[in-house]
């Protein structure tokens, strides 16, 4: 096995992007590091069957250059991530991500996500499993609670069975996840925040590095979040439909360190990624929009941001097009805002 390299990730995580499926992928974090080097990056989900029973190894792909990078795993039988965590960290993770929140029906029907938030006992040996197998550290994503129950007793017991595992770090969405009656998009939504019961469980775990999930859309909400108290802020789709806005100034803001790059040199830094993309015609490769769709936001709320989004939406996916695609809505959006 070769050993991760090891980062600091109780600091990276002071501020993370979620993990979110057809979201996340890595075209989405590549780009993502360009604009922050500190900020903790996620996988989509993978399951645990797709590795183990599947030998996807492909679903684990990422460019060193994404670094820090966790996994995040879905499943529930521990013998099963024990070994999906191995591959994992044998690709090059420092850290692998126990999915507890996630309410799809797809996910429910594989036992896994949000649905172990009834199986505590469960989730502990998963951990300890995963924590066993392999060097990369194991934390999870979960929810407060779902359906009837209480938040207010199942959180607690839930948080101090995985310590118990061993576990040190846990991103808590803030929300109860509704199984039955509410599609995925409703759950992102409907079930109200419970900020305060999540700052509460920091003072019954203070050595329990925990992060806060949900409703959080700007950078400025973030450090109001951290300076109250928690260990870090984890941020989904306003950082993938905004992500200057989120991810430019996240290391001076968060880490006391440098702005991030300007849009305009971020999209100029992705040529070699991109020409490199569509030189591998393998897995996907070959084609512009997987890569370009990340960008569509780069520019949101600058001048020529429209013009920008509406060039790339029209011309990445047409039979030839390429890097030189990329320099033409640069131009149409220059254009628009002179």
């Amino acid at each position: 096995m070769n050993n991760p390299i090891k980062y600091n990730l109780s600091s990276s995580a002071r501020l993370s992007v979620a993990p979110m499926m057809d979201w996340t992928d890595r075209h989405c974090r590549y780009l993502h590091r360009l604009l922050s080097r500190r900020t903790l990056l996620y996988t989509e989900m993978v399951t645990s069957p797709a590795l183990v029973r599947g030998d996807a190894r492909h679903l684990l792909r990422f460019d060193g250059a994404e670094q820090p990078v966790a996994l995040q795993l879905g499943g529930s039988d521990p013998v099963e991530l024990a070994k999906a965590a191995v591959m994992g960290a044998d690709a090059g993770y420092s850290e692998i991500n126990l999915n507890c929140g996630c309410p799809s029906d797809r996910v429910q029907s594989g036992a896994f996500g949000a649905v172990l938030m009834k199986q505590p006992a469960l989730v502990a040996e998963c951990c300890a499993a995963m924590i066993a197998a392999q060097p990369a550290e194991v934390t999870v994503k979960c929810r407060i609670a779902v359906d009837d129950q209480d938040p207010e007793e199942v959180l607690p017991e839930f948080l101090a069975r995985i310590v118990g595992a061993g576990v040190t770090r846990v991103t808590i969405h803030a929300r109860k996840a509704w199984l039955q009656g509410l599609s995925p998009k409703e759950n992102r939504d409907v079930p109200p925040l419970d900020y305060d019961l999540v700052h509460r469980m920091k003072g019954l775990f203070p050595n329990l590095h925990i992060s806060i999930n949900g409703g959080v859309a700007t950078l400025e909400h973030a450090k109001e979040l951290l300076d109250a108290g928690l260990d870090g802020v984890m941020i989904g789709r306003a950082a993938y439909h905004n992500p200057t806005d989120i991810l430019q100034a996240a290391d001076a803001v968060v880490w006391g360190g440098d702005m991030g790059r300007d849009p305009v040199d971020v999209v100029l830094q992705m040529r070699d990624y991109i020409e490199a993309h569509m030189a591998d015609t393998t897995r996907g490769g070959g084609k512009l929009m997987p890569v370009a769709k990340p960008m569509l936001g780069l520019f949101a709320g600058r001048p020529g941001a429209r013009q920008w989004r509406r060039y790339l939406s029209e011309n990445a996916h047409l039979e030839g097009a390429g890097w030189s695609t990329i320099e033409d809505a640069l131009a149409a959006m220059e254009r628009t805002a002179a």
